[in-house]
């Protein structure tokens, strides 16, 4: 299906082709990917909205009774196998989720109307999807990834393989995440379709916010060549520490560090409020319709009311959903507030002539409080001293980062789990990176395999029990395969 193939020797491809990657993005990175040529600006519309849909599935030890020994499977697949067991009864309707939209998008493009939708499913779940046998799944996405009929309609976004939070990743793993999804989906949608993904969807809408870390997540995505990032509305600030003005026009993420060094990205702004009720019943498009232009680098702009939620999870989100979007694309397609994919909607933007360096600029929420007391180039000493003296003084001050939620720490409480997994981190780096194993080598795969799947946030979300536990069996395994590479 792909240039690559998706898997090798039981394994999903998350390394070994990094030429091949870079390559593919290298070469568009000038090119337009979803406005068609000789088209400009935003016609007459007064604003847009756009969705995306988060799609994500672990991948656990629990193909077999002994968890040492059980074979790492996807968590839809032990959920269709035990629907006797809680709310695994929705596992077949979660089945459906990750197809749907491969099967709307067509029939609403047959019937003359302008169906958008952004798509981000993590590496974990393209390969338990595989592995499960779900080929009918990712045919149907592929189909409306590639046909040049329906592929304007669809925007992936790229996202960490193994739907790891970047605050608390190790930074040169995280990188290894964004690369290794970008192997993914490449071997199975094919490297031209990986050159149209430009946007980026952090998992658990986590954004760093300690600036070392933040600097090198903005540098990472840089790298790999991706144009904007989705950020979560409260995670945010702008340099004097107030809360963005405008949140339904673009921003630029300015992320420097304690050395000096910046890096940074246009950023999209999703607003807060119950993301599947808000994604379920197509608020955004309500939203935006109560907006109007605005100003931006002295051209009228219209507002992009922005959301993404679980596409899978939840009642709204498995039964209201396909009606309500059915409706609401009927509805706006060839109106004043229509449905636009992100990328599109820049490129409308850069064909009027407003830049990135016209956006407003952003940082990561409590950045501004650190730079009070402290110049970029002062050296990360001074820096952790500087946090340190803020943590004493007001304990609502954190450099854990943001997340789709404030009550949620990816850190406290979770020593069971992030212990093994840092070892597992620092194995990896020591004894395949620094004595540089060749990225295609097995031994390589098989350890980059089972550290991604360990570092997937599920196994702190949950809380402790059987998820902290498949968590620290994945590390334990990841530890096992580095220290017999001798």
């Amino acid at each position: 299906m792909g240039d690559i193939a998706d898997h090798v020797d039981g394994l999903p491809t998350i390394s070994g082709r990094e030429e091949h990657i870079e390559e593919a993005i290298r070469a568009s990175r000038a090119d337009r990917a979803f406005l068609t040529r000789g088209a400009w600006g935003f016609g007459e519309i007064d604003s847009a909205f756009a969705i995306a849909l988060h799609m994500h599935q672990p991948l656990i030890p629990a193909g077999g009774r002994e968890l040492r020994t059980a074979g790492v499977i996807s968590n839809l697949q032990w959920m269709l196998d035990n629907q006797e067991i809680g709310d695994n009864h929705n596992a077949p309707a979660f089945r459906w989720c990750y197809k749907r939209m491969g099967e709307f998008v067509p029939q609403l493009l047959d019937e003359g109307f302008q169906p958008r939708v952004m798509l981000e499913y993590s590496g974990t779940l393209l390969y338990g999807l595989r592995q499960m046998g779900a080929n009918d799944v990712l045919d149907t996405l592929a189909r409306v990834t590639g046909d040049v009929r329906y592929r304007h309609s669809v925007e992936w976004l790229g996202c960490p393989w193994g739907h790891a939070v970047a605050p608390s990743t190790p930074v040169q793993d995280y990188r290894l995440h964004v690369r290794a999804w970008q192997h993914h989906f490449a071997a199975i949608f094919g490297l031209d379709a990986l050159s149209r993904v430009r946007g980026f969807s952090p998992s658990e809408m986590a954004l760093p916010n300690q600036p070392d870390v933040a600097y090198e997540f903005v540098k990472t995505l840089a790298d790999c060549g991706y144009q904007w990032v989705l950020l979560q509305e409260h995670t945010i600030e702008q340099p004097g520490g107030q809360r963005p003005q405008h949140r339904h026009l673009p921003h630029r993420l300015v992320c420097t560090n304690s050395r000096g060094d910046t890096a940074t990205i246009t950023a999209v702004i999703k607003t807060q409020g119950s993301d599947t009720k808000l994604v379920g019943q197509m608020q955004p498009y309500y939203e935006a319709k109560g907006l109007s232009r605005l100003e931006l680098a002295g051209r009228q702009i219209p507002q992009l009311v922005t959301q993404i939620a679980d596409g899978e999870n939840g009642g709204v989100m498995m039964n209201e959903f396909p009606a309500k979007y059915f409706e609401v694309i009927h509805e706006c397609s060839g109106s004043r507030t229509p449905i636009m994919n992100v990328t599109e909607y820049l490129e409308r933007l850069r064909s009027v002539g407003v830049q990135e360096d016209d956006l407003p600029v952003v940082q990561p929420l409590f950045q501004s409080r650190i730079w009070e007391r402290m110049a970029p180039g002062d050296g990360p000493d001074r820096l952790t001293e500087v946090i340190e003296q803020l943590r004493a003084e007001d304990n609502r001050f954190q450099m854990e980062g943001g997340s789709w939620t404030n009550n949620i720490s990816w850190v406290k409480g979770y020593d069971t789990v992030l212990v093994p997994m840092e070892k597992a981190s620092s194995l990896f780096q020591e004894r395949i990176l620094a004595r540089g194993v060749r990225s295609d080598e097995s031994r390589y795969r098989d350890a980059l395999f089972h550290l991604l799947t360990a570092e997937t946030s599920c196994y702190r979300y949950w809380g402790e029990g059987s998820w902290t536990a498949y968590g620290t069996e994945l590390s334990r395994r990841a530890i096992d395969i580095v220290s017999y590479t001798e």
